[in-house]
C-alpha cells in the first residue's frame, strides 16, 4: 500500500464531526494490541522538551536520516494493513492518533524545510495538507482530516483528543513523548489537557483581556458547544491559582500561532 500526497483544495477552518460508518465497529473481546514500537523510537530520537514548555521535533535531522525516514515510512505503512476495527475501542484511538501524529511528521519531513504545515498546500486557495489523501487504510483512502473529523471526534467525542493529536505548530498541544496505547491512553490525554491549559499558548490571562487558543473556538462544539461550557473545560483543568482568575472572565478573544513546533 502506498503512501500518497494527491491534494485537494482546503480552507481555514474546522471540519464538524462526521461519522464514516465504515470506521463504527469494534471488538471488545479482544485483548490484542498493536505495537508502536517504531514510532516510540522516532520519538526518542526526535522529539524534545524545551524551556519554553512546548515540545520540539527536529524534522530537519529525521529529513537528513535515510534509515529513520524509512523506519517512519514503513510504520506506517504497517498500520495501514492493520483493520482496527477487529480491535477493542481504546486500542483503536491510540492507533488512530499515533497513525495521524506519524503522518503529519511524514509529510512535513517529504516536503522540508518548511516554515509551517501551512506552507505544505496545493494551491492558491488551499491551506495546509489536511484534505490530502495521505494513505490508504483497509483499502480507505484517508485524509488527515478524514482521521480527526470523521473518525476520532465523532466516534469518541472526547474533547481531549484536541490534546492527542498533534498539528506541528507551536500554537498546538505538546505531541507527546510516549507513543500512544491503550494502557496510557488515559493518562497521556489527562497530561495534555492540563499541560496545555496550564500554559500560555493555552490560556493566557492578561492585563488586557483573556487570550486563550483558537482551538476552543474552532471546535467550540467539543468543549460544550458555548463560551461558558468553554470555560467549565478550562476551570476542570487549570491549576488553582488559573481557575480562580478565570473566574473574572465571561469572554475571551484568542489566536494561535502556525510556527512549525521544530527546535
Amino acid at each position: 500500500m502506498a503512501v500518497v500526497l494527491c491534494a485537494t483544495v482546503t480552507i481555514e477552518a474546522a471540519p464538524a464531526p462526521e461519522l464514516s460508518q465504515f470506521w463504527d465497529a469494534s471488538d471488545e473481546t479482544r485483548r490484542a494490541t498493536i505495537s508502536h514500537r517504531e514510532w516510540q523510537e522516532l520519538l526518542d530520537a526526535y522529539l524534545t522538551s524545551h524551556p519554553s514548555g512546548i515540545n520540539r521535533f527536529d524534522y530537519g535531522s529525521l529529513h537528513a536520516n535515510p534509515k529513520h525516514r524509512a523506519q517512519l515510512a514503513s510504520y506506517v505503512l504497517r498500520l495501514a494493513e492493520i483493520d482496527p476495527r477487529t480491535y477493542a475501542r481504546a486500542e483503536q484511538m491510540a492507533y488512530w492518533i499515533n497513525l495521524y501524529n506519524a503522518l503529519t511528521v511524514f509529510v512535513i519531513v517529504r516536503r522540508y524545510p518548511v516554515d509551517s504545515i501551512k506552507d505544505i498546500s496545493s494551491g492558491l486557495f488551499s491551506f495546509g495538507p489536511w484534505e490530502m489523501e495521505v494513505i490508504t487504510v483497509h483499502g480507505q483512502p484517508l485524509t488527515l482530516d478524514d482521521i480527526e473529523h470523521r473518525i476520532l471526534r465523532p466516534i469518541w467525542r472526547d474533547p481531549r483528543i484536541h490534546y492527542g493529536v498533534n498539528c506541528a505548530s507551536l500554537g498546538c498541544p505538546n505531541l507527546a513523548r510516549e507513543a500512544y496505547r491503550s494502557d496510557n491512553l488515559e493518562r497521556l490525554l489527562e497530561q495534555g489537557a492540563r499541560d496545555y491549559v496550564n500554559h500560555p499558548r493555552g490560556v493566557a490571562v492578561r492585563e488586557d483581556g483573556l487570550l486563550i487558543s483558537s482551538i476552543y473556538e474552532w471546535f467550540k462544539e467539543d468543549f460544550g458547544g458555548t463560551d461558558e461550557g468553554v470555560f467549565a473545560h478550562l476551570k476542570r483543568y487549570a491549576a488553582p491559582e488559573l481557575a480562580k482568575a478565570l473566574d473574572g472572565y465571561d469572554r475571551f478573544d484568542h489566536d494561535y500561532d502556525w510556527s512549525l513546533n521544530r527546535p
